[in-house]
């Protein structure tokens, strides 16, 4: 499933190849029920965590959530291919939509009422990360369980979680309940950082400079996610500072990595 800046660079490149001026709106695969948006103005393109929103200037709002299969490409326009949902282009430039969880016409206040039951979002200037917060402290789940809910860091995903929790030293089964206000403030700092530059550059880099290929003369990683990690896919080998075989187990349904070595406080480190 994509993480949460993938979306927001969705938002913007939306934003930025159609906002202000009319688009052909059409559902090759007839799934999506385009014709009372045909022809009207697209606004702008809104990311909130890992929902993305579609203004049009008729008042409606299209809903889509590419859940773990959905994709959303902007190319040079051509003729459709595969099972497009939605099709959003100007003639030069066509965004085609496959295989999303939802796609939805929406109102404005069916908008607001996803927005308000999503946590705070690392990449909106209107995030309010205490109330991310306040919900990590009312549970016992793990913090690596709680990283994964929406409603506490709207976004993050399973390479920012691995990566944030190793950058702190933090061990993953910290309950929320015992994770302090400024281990709190240590870890969505972070996350905003890291996921700022992901938007920026297109991928995830997660390792300082002292840890990466050239000051230790490995090889540059090579995954279709990009960019330099401490543990994500690293099942095995060995932690780049320590040395420690990295570990992974299971936790809310997806592959958590972590260094058993490193990763032993109950407090975040303040250096990353």
């Amino acid at each position: 499933m994509p993480e949460g800046h993938v979306i927001h660079r969705l938002a913007d490149a939306l934003t930025g190849t159609f906002g202000g001026r009319p688009v052909s709106v059409t559902s090759p695969q007839g799934r999506f029920d385009a014709a009372p948006l045909d022809g009207a103005v697209l606004e702008r393109g809104e990311a909130v965590g890992k929902h993305l929103f579609v203004d049009f200037a008729t008042g409606d709002v299209v809903h889509i959530h590419l859940g773990l299969i959905g994709k959303l490409h902007l190319e040079p326009f051509a003729p459709p291919r595969g099972q497009v949902r939605l099709r959003i282009h100007d003639g030069v430039t066509a965004a085609d939509l496959r295989g999303p969880q939802w796609c939805r016409t929406i109102t404005p206040d069916e908008r607001d009422a996803v927005v308000a039951a999503s946590g705070p979002d690392p990449l909106r200037p209107d995030a309010d990360p205490a109330k991310g917060y306040a919900r990590l402290r009312r549970s016992s789940k793990s913090l690596a369980a709680l990283l994964m809910d929406q409603r506490v860091a709207a976004g993050v995903g399973n390479i920012f979680r691995a990566e944030v929790l190793y950058r702190h030293r933090l061990n993953p089964d910290v309950p929320g309940n015992r994770v302090d206000q400024r281990t709190w403030d240590l870890i969505w700092t972070d996350l905003v950082g890291l996921m700022a530059y992901a938007v920026e550059h297109g991928r995830i880099d997660t390792v300082r400079v002292e840890h990466g290929p050239e000051a230790q003369g490995r090889d540059a990683r090579v995954d279709r996610h990009g960019g330099e990690v401490y543990v994500y896919r690293r099942a095995g080998q060995p932690c780049l500072v320590c040395g420690t075989a990295v570990r992974t187990r299971v936790v809310e349904g997806r592959n958590l990595y972590w260094c058993p070595r490193c990763q032993r406080r109950s407090r975040a480190a303040a250096q990353v």
